[in-house]
């Protein structure tokens, strides 16, 4: 499955996981969310909990797409090393440019599904 995460009218095609999670959050979509700021990441806390799978990855990779407790989704457009644990929703598959898009403090995030056409 793949999504579309659209930030400032670009749009970065997203692997999603073949999990419980990723497919729950599939099913939330299309969402748009005004994102908060964290050092390295975009987040948004959902109003609804989300099943979870969740590990320890030791470290984070730009573009990768979270789910951090049972209901906060996460955007990390930086790679670092991390203590904490997340469920994995997907990853961005050219995140080349995301630093320069999610550069500002809060932001407007789409999710949406890719539409099958024949």
């Amino acid at each position: 499955m793949k999504i579309n995460i659209i930030i400032n009218n670009k749009t970065f095609v997203t692997n999603l996981e073949n999990n419980r999670t990723a497919q729950a959050f599939y099913n939330l979509l299309p969402l748009t969310l005004n994102m908060s700021a964290m050092p390295h990441e975009k987040y948004y806390y959902l109003e609804q909990k989300l099943p979870t799978n969740t590990y320890k990855p030791h470290f984070i990779e730009e573009g990768d797409l979270m789910l951090y407790g049972s209901s906060c989704i996460v955007l990390f457009y930086e790679s670092f090393p991390t203590p904490f644990s997340y469920s994995k929703i997907g990853k961005i598959q050219d995140s080349s440019h995301l630093s320069n898009e999610l550069g500002k403090e809060y932001i407007v995030v789409t999710f949406d599904k890719i539409e099958n056409r024949i």
